[in-house]
């Protein structure tokens, strides 16, 4: 599998049998891909989905496949006749890749304040995770886990217990968009976690893992 690190939480996910981007929001830059095979999308939130780009993105990829949660249908109506809703339990077929869908819910981000859905997307049976805004834990092994590193609903221990509770081969930063210093809170999650674990990929750098 190959991983290219888009900014914030997009990622280009490269396996043998497709090219399925994950997350392009405000934050990121993914204009320029070209021969996709689907686009998820984890949650409305604009740091996740930049309607405006999207839709530019899919008018270059014809034929790329769109994937929401129920919630971002409902806020982006320039992309309805294009999406398709899918929630936890659902399983997609990309090109020769298998995408479980799991989550539910955003993680709360204060009290009992309701959170909007939010989608976990597991590619081929664990190979990689990227959990969205949510500590999601699948019951298969994971190969390489996405993990959020900052936001207004998170601390960094969280996400240190996260990388525990997963174990993953490989835990990849990621949600660092609004920090100043993304360096300090990847080297932060590195020094909490089991040795060698975390490994910071380079922006726009492919990595095969």
């Amino acid at each position: 599998m190959k991983l290219t690190h888009l900014g914030h939480a997009c990622f280009l996910v490269e396996t043998a049998g497709a090219r399925v981007l994950i997350d392009p929001g405000c934050l990121s830059r993914f204009e320029d891909l070209r021969g996709l095979d689907a686009v998820l999308v984890t949650h409305q939130h604009a740091d996740h989905v930049d309607g405006d780009r999207l839709e530019v993105l899919l008018d270059h990829n014809q034929g790329t496949a769109l994937y929401v949660d129920p919630d971002t249908v409902a806020e982006l109506p320039v992309l309805r006749a294009q999406a398709n809703v899918v929630r936890p339990g659902d399983r997609i077929t990309v090109g020769g890749s298998v995408v479980q869908v799991l989550g539910g819910l955003h993680a709360a981000v204060y009290a009992d304040i309701p959170g909007c859905t939010s989608n976990a997307y597991l590619i081929d049976g664990g190979a990689f995770l990227h959990p969205g805004d949510a500590f999601v834990v699948p019951d298969v092994p994971v190969d390489v886990l996405a993990v959020p590193i900052d936001g207004p609903w998170l601390k960094l221990s969280e996400a240190v217990a996260y990388v525990s509770t997963v174990a993953p081969r490989v835990a990849v930063p990621m949600h660092e968009g609004e920090t100043t210093d993304p360096g300090k809170y990847a080297g932060m999650l590195a020094a909490f976690s089991a040795d060698g674990v975390v490994r910071r990929i380079d922006l726009g750098e492919p990595f095969t893992l």
